[in-house]
């Protein structure tokens, strides 16, 4: 038996904000044109995931994404000795991955279309808050990448699956409280 949680806007969003993140990666130096786009996209993605945390269903919402945030310390320790149990939505870790890339994305975003700018053209800041938080969102990607992969098998279900169906093996489930 399966649980229908994430949707499919949230899944499209999660999959074309991965794409966007590699393309610029990619095309960075090498194909400007792309590079913009996928910086532009992704800004454009962050909107609409942030509108979609005040307008999706109950498990894209951010009311509950805050809650998750300050138990993400001792679920991590929880999540190292391999007890962190399962989570229909987000677990504590993923809320916590959300909100910090997220705030990468706009962050590199931001930085890479003010680096075209009269204004900010060649300043030094702007060219290293660009570079900083690019090779950031990076890390953040691969440890978003290692942390579901470790989920997977600690909780015996395929989380990339279900954001690719929308669906998850119903199991016990801790829910935050309130």
């Amino acid at each position: 038996m399966s649980v229908y949680v994430w949707e499919l806007p949230l899944r499209i969003f999660h999959w074309s904000l991965a794409v966007c993140i590699i393309v610029a990666w990619l095309s960075a130096n090498v194909f400007e044109t792309l590079h913009r786009v996928a910086g532009y996209t992704s800004i454009a993605l962050v909107a609409f995931r942030i509108v979609w945390g005040f307008a999706g269903s109950r498990y894209a919402r951010f009311y509950r994404t805050l809650p998750l945030l300050r138990i993400a310390p001792r679920y991590l320790v929880k999540f190292g000795r391999g007890r962190a149990g399962a989570y229909i939505g987000l677990n504590p870790a993923g809320a916590a991955m959300l909100v910090a890339s997220l705030a990468l994305v706009l962050i590199s975003a931001i930085s890479g279309w003010m680096q075209i700018t009269i204004r900010f053209f060649g300043v030094d800041w702007v060219e290293e808050l660009h570079t900083w938080s690019s090779y950031s969102l990076l890390v953040l990607a691969a440890i978003h990448v290692v942390g579901v992969a470790i989920a997977s098998i600690l909780q015996r279900q395929n989380l990339p699956a279900a954001m690719i169906t929308g669906r998850k093996r119903r199991r016990f489930y801790r829910f935050p409280k309130r």
